[in-house]
C-alpha cells in the first residue's frame, strides 16, 4: 500500500519507486538492528537468571548455616511420672502367691494458660544477587500446668527448639520462679523436678535466636485446643504478612517502627497456626533479569519516536546511527547486571542511567546537534529507558505504568502528526542509497 500510494504522487514514477525501495530498506535495517539487540537482551537476561538460580542454590544453605533457618516454636510439654503399687498373683508349686510391684505411670499434664511475648527484628542480608530475609527473635513464654494427681511424683518439662541448626543465647527455664538445671540435646532443653499432688507448675522460658524467611508458633499437630492463650508480637517492620494457614491477630496497633500484634483466646479450637512471613526486599538479580527481558519494549518506543521526529524535522539518521543508539541502550542493562552484585540496586540504576544517557546525548550531538540530542533524544531516553525500568520497582503497578506511558505516547504522536501528509514526507526523505548511507 505504501509503494502504491507513493507511486501516485506527481512526477517521475521511477523516482517515486526508488524512494519507496530506499524507505523499505531503511525500515528493514532498523528492524534488523532491533531484532539483533532484542536477542542480545534475551541472552543477557537468561544469563542473569542462571547466575541468580546458581547463587540461590549455593548461598541459601550457607546463610541458613551461619544465621539460622525458618523457625517453628511449639509449646513445651509436661510429663508427670509416679509409681503405683500393683498387686499381682502367681502360682508356684500349686500355691497362689500374692506380690506387690512398683509400676511407673506417666501422663501429660494439660496446659492451662499461655502467655507469650515475641520480638521480631528484621535485618536483611545480601549474598550475591539476592537478599535474604534474616531476623533476630526474642522469645519469652509463661506456661501453667496443673497436676490433678493425688500422689506426689516428678514432672519432666521439655521445651522443643524451633530449629535444630540455630543459636540460642540466654536460654533460661524457671520452675515456679526458681532457676532449674537443664539437660540440652539437639532437639530441645528439659528438666526433671518433683511435683506435689494438686500443685501448679509455672514454667518460664526465654531465649534469643536467629532465623530466616518466617517465624511460626505451632499450637499443636492437627486440630488444636488451647485455653487462656495470649501472644504479643512486636515487629520492627511495617510490611506484615500472614500465610494462608495462619490466624490473623485479634488486635493490632501500629508503632513507630513496626506493629504490635496480639492474639488473645479464652478457648480456641482450630487447625490454623500463628506465624509471620518476613517481608522481602527487591531482589537485584531477578529484577535486573526482568528489566532486561522487557528492554525491547522500551527500545521499540524509542526507535518509533526517533523515526517520527527525524521524519518530521528532516533529520537524517542512518541505520548505523540507530545501531549505536541501540548499543547505548544495551549498555544500560549490561552495566546494571554486573553492578547489582556489588552495590545497591538503586545506586546501580542511577549509575547505569547516567552512563547510557551520556552515551546517547554525547553521540547525537555530533550527528544532529545538541538541541535534538539533549531535548528530543535525551527526554525520550529518560522516559522509555529510565522510567520504564523503574516501573519494575513498583510491584503491582508495573504493567499499568507501562500501559499509561504507551497510551500517552500514542496520543501525543497522533496529535502531532494528524495533519501530516506522510506520502510527501516519505517522498522527500534523503537519498539513503548514496555514499555514506
Amino acid at each position: 500500500m505504501l509503494r502504491a500510494a507513493l507511486s501516485l504522487q506527481p512526477g517521475n514514477p521511477d523516482i517515486n519507486l526508488r524512494e519507496v525501495n530506499r524507505l523499505l530498506r531503511y525500515i528493514a535495517a532498523l528492524i534488523f538492528i532491533f531484532v539483533c539487540t532484542s536477542i542480545a537482551w534475551v541472552i543477557l537476561a537468561s544469563t542473569i537468571m542462571v547466575r541468580t538460580n546458581n547463587s540461590e542454590d549455593q548461598l541459601k544453605g550457607h546463610v541458613a548455616s551461619t544465621w539460622g533457618s525458618a523457625q517453628e516454636q511449639v509449646p513445651p510439654t509436661a510429663i508427670f511420672l509416679w509409681y503405683e503399687t500393683v498387686a499381682a498373683t502367681t502360682k508356684e508349686n500349686g500355691k497362689t502367691i500374692l506380690r506387690y510391684n512398683q509400676v511407673e505411670r506417666s501422663t501429660s499434664l494439660p496446659l492451662d494458660s499461655t502467655r507469650l511475648k515475641v520480638d521480631l527484628n528484621l535485618n536483611h542480608r545480601q549474598k550475591g544477587l539476592l537478599w535474604y530475609s534474616t531476623y533476630a527473635v526474642d522469645y519469652a513464654g509463661d506456661y501453667s500446668f496443673h497436676n490433678n494427681a493425688t500422689i506426689p511424683g516428678t514432672v519432666t518439662l521439655r521445651l522443643p527448639f524451633p530449629a535444630q541448626k540455630a543459636v540460642y543465647d540466654g536460654l533460661t527455664m524457671t520452675f515456679n520462679g526458681q532457676p532449674v538445671a537443664l539437660s540440652v540435646d539437639e532437639t530441645g532443653a528439659a528438666s526433671k523436678l518433683p511435683l506435689a499432688p494438686g500443685q501448679t507448675a509455672l514454667l518460664h522460658v526465654a531465649y534469643r535466636s536467629h532465623g530466616m524467611d518466617r517465624w511460626r508458633y505451632k499450637l499443636a499437630d492437627g486440630i488444636a485446643q488451647v485455653h487462656d492463650f495470649s501472644l504479643v508480637m512486636h515487629t520492627n517492620f511495617k510490611d506484615i504478612d500472614f500465610a494462608d494457614d495462619t490466624l490473623s491477630p485479634t488486635d493490632k496497633k501500629e508503632t513507630a517502627d513496626g506493629w504490635e500484634l496480639n492474639w488473645h483466646y479464652s478457648d480456641l479450637v482450630s487447625g490454623f497456626q500463628i506465624g509471620m512471613e518476613m517481608p522481602e526486599k527487591l531482589q537485584p538479580g531477578p529484577l535486573a533479569g526482568e528489566i532486561s527481558y522487557f528492554a525491547p519494549v522500551s527500545l521499540f518506543f524509542f526507535f518509533f519516536l526517533m523515526f517520527i521526529i527525524t521524519t518530521l524535522r528532516g533529520i537524517d539518521l542512518h541505520p548505523m546511527n540507530y545501531f549505536f543508539l541501540a548499543a547505548a541502550f544495551f549498555a544500560f542493562h549490561l552495566l546494571l547486571a554486573y553492578l547489582v552484585d556489588h552495590i545497591s540496586i538503586h545506586a546501580a540504576m542511577a549509575i547505569s542511567s547516567i552512563v547510557s544517557v551520556f552515551l546517547v546525548v554525547s553521540y547525537l550531538r555530533l550527528v544532529a546537534g545538541i538541541r535534538f540530542a539533549a531535548l528530543e533524544a535525551g527526554t525520550a531516553q529518560l522516559i522509555y529507558l529510565v522510567v520504564f525500568s523503574y516501573a519494575f520497582f513498583w510491584k503491582g503497578f508495573t504493567g499499568l505504568t507501562i500501559t499509561v506511558i504507551s497510551v500517552i505516547t500514542l496520543f501525543v504522536v497522533m496529535q502531532a502528526t494528524g495533519k501530516i501528509r506522510w506520502s510527501d514526507k516519505f517522498a522527500r526523505r534523503p537519498d539513503l542509497s548514496q555514499p555514506g548511507i
